[in-house]
């Protein structure tokens, strides 16, 4: 009974009632603005919003896009060795890619920068040294050479030889398809602009509402918010809806299922958009969490937990954002779902490695006033990516596609529009067995986006240090 009050006086707090699941169909039998409902597994029903747009009709199929300028040979060597480190050696035809970034149509190179991708504070020795000379009576008196290193074994290698045809995507061919995920605490209304926005262009969109999410139903038990079980239902919707193209768009928690849905479908999914997703590091939640404390309490702390997330959330903390959260049905979900999503944030398998197999081409997009995710952690993210794009929004923060929508939306489809150009390519250097860092690495572009413009010169990311 007192929960019972209590969650009402939860959802009179959030201007929300409990989820329920309702038909939404107007007098022609057609969903109401796009908006479906989806049985994922036996009484597990999502809300979809997906729209399809109106093509003209044809008998002619439309051409194809020519692969013979977008064929990429991306070959990788991943090393794991037993006290972490991690060397990538890129042994393919990396590209020099090209993407656009200016409004009248200019093309400027990004850059490649030679990183360091084992631990932060020392470099890997050789995986096969050679072994010292021993020493001579003669040269016994001499300073004595440093002891000898012993060869070390790799725990792991993962070898990735694959060949992929990037191209463009026309929102006029039909077999593309964009796929819009939110975060903890989102809703499919969080990507309103972007969905309209790129289904006036004539792109498929389809944008679900995760469980306990939005519209969709809220099972009672924590199992159904875990990592997996989310996963399974997108896996589901992506199955249902997928085109021969499709595109893949996470915000926050979202990107982890971009991620694990690239990697378990590489010949379908064609391109990926992070957006302050973080880095490549395996969910684990965390004990220390506000989020693990009892549901009754956060109850009384959701007007806290309301205003913490306005504050972080957005750079500017005025009216219009806190109309924004409320049209976006943001951070707008019941306690029990919110305990349950944050401590079923648990993926081992989402590592450095697991991330340095894709190799999709990822754009991704930070709001420099991001209080959730530092820019590190998607710098770290660009540079363990074969092919990573990131680009930064001055006036943005972890809800920028809300904040500054009209530059999202034209960065993500000029991203869409991009295909690579063979003509520029790395030269690739020879990885000798001496070297301790990867050459010819990840092309990492950082561009700085201000006051709605996309200008100023790429920026080459430095090695970190932590």
């Amino acid at each position: 009974m007192l929960t019972s009050i209590t969650e009402s006086i939860f959802c009179c707090l959030w201007g929300k009632t409990t989820s329920v699941v309702l038909p939404v169909e107007s007098s022609d039998g057609k969903p109401a603005d796009g908006f479906e409902f989806v049985e994922v597994k036996p009484g597990r029903v999502l809300r979809v919003r997906h729209i399809l747009p109106e093509r003209p009709a044809t008998t002619d199929e439309q051409p194809e896009p020519s692969s013979s300028n977008s064929s990429v040979h991306c070959k990788r060597k991943i090393t794991v060795y037993r006290n972490g480190q991690l060397v990538i050696e890129n042994l393919g035809d990396v590209l020099h890619s090209e993407i656009l970034q200016c409004q009248n149509g200019d093309v400027e190179q990004c850059s490649t920068v030679e990183v360091e991708l084992s631990d932060y504070t020392t470099a890997p020795s050789s995986p096969d040294p050679k072994p010292a000379p021993p020493l001579l009576i003669s040269d016994q008196q001499k300073p004595a050479p440093p002891p000898r290193r012993r060869r070390r074994k790799p725990k792991r290698t993962v070898l990735i030889d694959t060949q992929r045809c990037i191209s463009s995507c026309k929102g006029t061919h039909s077999d593309v398809a964009l796929f819009f995920i939110h975060g903890v605490g989102g809703s499919l209304d969080i990507w309103g602009r972007q969905l309209d926005f790129f289904s006036r262009l004539g792109y498929e969109v389809i944008a679900p509402d995760l469980a306990g999410h939005g519209a969709s139903i809220a099972p009672q038990i924590a199992a159904a918010y875990t990592f997996y079980a989310l996963a399974e239902d997108l896996r589901a919707i992506f199955k249902r809806y997928a085109r021969k193209r499709n595109i893949l768009i996470g915000h926050s928690y979202g990107v982890s299922f971009c991620t694990f849905l690239a990697h378990e479908y590489p010949e379908q999914v064609h391109k990926v958009v992070m957006i302050n997703g973080g880095g490549p590091t395996a969910l684990e939640p965390s004990l220390c969490s506000i989020f693990q404390l009892p549901s009754c309490v956060l109850h009384c702390l959701s007007p806290c937990l309301a205003w913490s997330f306005l504050k972080a959330g957005f750079a500017r903390q005025g009216a219009k954002e806190k109309q924004l959260l409320k049209e976006g049905n943001a951070f707008n979900v019941s306690p029990f779902v919110l305990r349950a999503m944050m401590s079923g944030q648990y993926w081992p398998e989402g590592d450095e490695v697991y991330h340095a197999e894709l190799t999709v081409p990822i754009l991704l997009v930070h709001g420099m006033y991001d209080k959730f995710v530092p820019i590190d952690e998607d710098q770290r993210m660009a540079e363990i990516l074969l092919f990573a794009f990131l680009k930064v929004i001055e006036e943005g923060s972890h809800m920028v596609m809300m904040e500054c929508p009209e530059t999202v939306n034209t960065l993500l489809h000029e991203f869409f529009l991009w295909e690579p150009d063979d003509s520029k390519k790395n030269t690739v250097t020879k990885v000798t067995a001496d070297q301790t860092t990867v050459n010819n690495a990840t092309p990492v572009q950082t561009l700085t986006v201000a006051n709605g413009n996309i200008t100023g010169t790429p920026k080459v990311n430095k090695p970190l240090n932590k």
